[in-house]
């Protein structure tokens, strides 16, 4: 039965149901529990989703073409394009775009001669090794502040201890160095620069 010649139903629609459900598993676990925990960045959740979903119907619907894996390699090429200007996206958030991506990418695409059990299989080894890189392998990043001290008399040398411990109650952050800039005994206060790992 059809109607303006498409066909109202396809048995491809539960193939395509059956991959949604997979890739949406696969998704969530790598953007809200391995991802999100890290970063706690909200919005970019939104986007990895949003992305994600398209990419995955818009292959789905293509592959019905019987395009080849150009295709797939074209897509990559339009999402590398991709730029935020009014935000300029970090090179860890550019990677997950790049993840979100191909998963989407091999859940649909994936044919006859790909087994379930291959996808399967492709999709939790890059669950492991993300999960791995970011709770056991990654660095963390250093950052530092400049703060104007008030309290003169800590940054001297032997009162490094109280300088770290008042900074680190006012800041709520985990102090690993401390250098004193500039000093203005004028107005009793120095520029402090403070470092400490990102997310600590």
């Amino acid at each position: 039965m059809e109607f303006l010649d498409i066909p109202l139903f396809d048995d491809d629609f539960f193939k395509m149901m059956f991959r949604f459900v997979l890739n949406f598993t696969f998704l969530t676990v790598i953007i809200r529990f391995v991802y999100y925990p890290f970063s706690k960045r909200k919005d970019y959740v939104f986007t990895y989703y949003l992305i994600s979903l398209i990419v995955f119907f818009l292959c789905f619907t293509l592959k019905k073409y019987n395009l080849d894996i150009g295709m797939a390699l074209g897509l990559f090429a339009i999402f590398g394009i991709i730029r935020y200007r009014t935000d300029p996206i970090d090179i860890k958030e550019m990677t997950y775009l790049f993840v979100v991506i191909g998963v989407s990418v091999i859940n649909s695409l994936a044919n006859k001669k790909m087994s379930y059990s291959e996808i399967i299989a492709a999709n939790v080894l890059i669950i492991v090794v993300l999960v791995a890189i970011e709770r056991y392998w990654a660095l963390k990043q250093e950052e530092s502040k400049s703060i104007i001290y008030e309290n003169i008399e800590n940054i001297k040398p032997e009162n490094y201890g109280v300088l770290k411990s008042d900074l680190e109650q006012r800041t709520g952050l985990s102090i690993n160095k401390i250098n004193i800039g500039k000093i203005d005994f004028l107005k009793d206060t120095a520029e402090v620069t403070i470092f400490y790992f990102k997310n600590s």
